[in-house]
């Protein structure tokens, strides 16, 4: 495969990825900023800094509020990571490898451009908000089914898969670093009312609310939720599982190539044994945030390095 088809299919699958994850940013901020025991100022920044955008925000506005966040994280053109340029971006990607996709996965993405063209300003306003972020929520969502259940198991699809998982990787140890790092107001105790609620909007914007009371009989505990999150391999959007499926992936294209193994499959399986051997007691020990921090800065040098090695 060209590694400028290789590049397409990677971003494709990161663009949607990201796409779906801003807007549950969104919802959380939404949920949170409503609450009276909640700053709505900080719940709306910490969705800009969980989304990595807060730079290019305060270039734009003075004060951060909620109109202002909502329209930079969903249809400004100079965000590279908003929803709707996210879905542009992903919708140029796929037609730059059309050929290489079912029938299914370009309907999937070209219908939801499509649909996308005809929004107005009205769709995200927030009478019509929760619709706009369920919206987004069904296009991944049929999206990922549809390249999970119509692509041949080729070169393509491991492709698709690697955007997805180390997309999905990086964002979910954003959020939870925002969490506990940022949003936690300095005079509430752990465990407290505004840390029970904070924890518990994770828990929903990751779609994990059910499966934590499987998992966790009883109320929502942080360190419960960070080891849900970080370390069970259950859980399909924790980071132990992300980097399971990356490093599957990675094992499989290797084999395609003649063998092949370089940085991306050593950083990766690094990584992967951290998150196998690790307790959350040890994480919390040496500290949430310095593990968070490492885990983001070890997820963008693989993506770099996965670049290097397949797609330039």
């Amino acid at each position: 495969m060209l590694s400028r088809s290789a590049s397409n299919l990677f971003w494709l699958a990161r663009s949607v990825e990201r796409m779906d994850y801003v807007a549950r940013l969104l919802d959380v901020a939404q949920r949170m900023s409503v609450l009276t025991t909640s700053s709505a100022v900080d719940e709306w920044r910490s969705a800009l800094i969980a989304a990595g955008v807060e730079d290019g925000f305060d270039s734009l506005h003075g004060a951060t509020d909620e109109a202002a966040v909502v329209h930079y994280l969903t249809n400004e053109p100079s965000n590279p990571s908003s929803v709707m340029n996210c879905l542009f971006q992903a919708r140029n990607n796929a037609r730059a490898v059309r050929a290489q996709l079912s029938i299914d996965v370009w309907e999937a993405i070209n219908g939801a451009y499509l649909e996308a063209r005809q929004f107005t300003e009205a769709t995200y306003g927030r009478d019509n908000f929760p619709i706009f972020v369920d919206w987004v929520k069904r296009q991944a969502v049929v999206f990922n089914g549809a390249y999970s259940n119509t692509m041949l198991r080729t070169d393509s699809f491991y492709f698709l898969r690697l955007g997805t998982f180390i997309e999905r990787a990086d964002n979910i140890a954003r959020i939870l670093d925002v969490k506990y790092h940022i949003l936690l107001p300095s005079f509430e105790k752990v465990g407290g009312s505004i840390d029970y609620y904070q924890w518990a909007a994770i828990l929903r914007s990751v779609s994990a609310r059910r499966s934590y009371h499987v998992l966790y009989k009883g109320r929502v505990v942080p360190w419960q939720v960070a080891e849900m999150l970080i370390l069970r391999p259950e859980m399909p959007r924790s980071l132990r599982s992300s980097f399971e499926q990356v490093m599957q992936n990675l094992d499989i294209l290797a084999g395609r190539y003649g063998g092949r193994c370089g940085a991306p499959h050593r950083l990766t399986g690094e990584m992967l044994a951290k998150l196998r051997y690790s307790s959350i007691e040890e994480i919390f020990q040496t500290g949430l945030h310095e593990f968070l921090t490492e885990t983001i800065e070890r997820t963008l040098v693989i993506g770099k390095e996965i670049d290097a090695f397949y797609l330039s």
